[in-house]
């Protein structure tokens, strides 16, 4: 599977952000997906052994969001213009988790898109639909400087 890139910053992906998450996703083009494993550490817990809500949205948001590159590649990411969560059961940290997305329908300009939270058995903790678009020319020109730091990392 064709591993997508990462940035800097991100708290999702970024592999500075020394408090980030630090994700991978890869590709499945036989699938129309893209998965990603994470282990989310209990100092994001919502209660005591469990990922808070927000962070699983988070997973989600970016997750589901990527998937849009797996047909337009980079220049085709998109910005979070309405994402609706559904928390199936609670989700426990220190487990590694497995992240899904996927594009429902795409155009040049938004597409919908959604995702979901897997255990290791594969049960379905979380899941999202979402609707992503082309971000403002002022995202697109702060994006630019950040460009030449935009890409595939080594395996850690």
């Amino acid at each position: 599977m064709k591993k997508q890139p990462c940035s800097r910053s991100c708290f999702v992906c970024g592999r500075q952000n020394d408090i980030g998450l630090k994700m991978t996703w890869y590709e499945d083009h036989e699938a129309q997906q893209i998965r990603a494993t994470v282990t989310v550490p209990e100092h994001f817990n919502g209660y005591p052994g469990i990922v808070h809500g927000g962070i699983l949205a988070t997973i989600l948001d970016e997750t589901s969001g990527r998937a849009v590159m797996l047909k337009g590649g980079p220049d085709m990411l998109m910005v979070t213009m309405k994402l609706e969560m559904t928390y199936r059961r609670p989700t426990p940290t220190n487990t590694p988790l497995t992240s899904i997305g996927w594009v429902v329908k795409q155009s040049q300009s938004r597409a919908q898109v959604a995702g979901e939270i897997r255990l290791p058995d594969g049960t379905v903790t979380a899941e999202c639909q979402a609707i992503v678009v082309r971000p403002p020319r002022e995202i697109v020109e702060r994006w630019e400087a950040e460009k030449s730091h935009w890409h595939v990392y080594d395996d850690e």
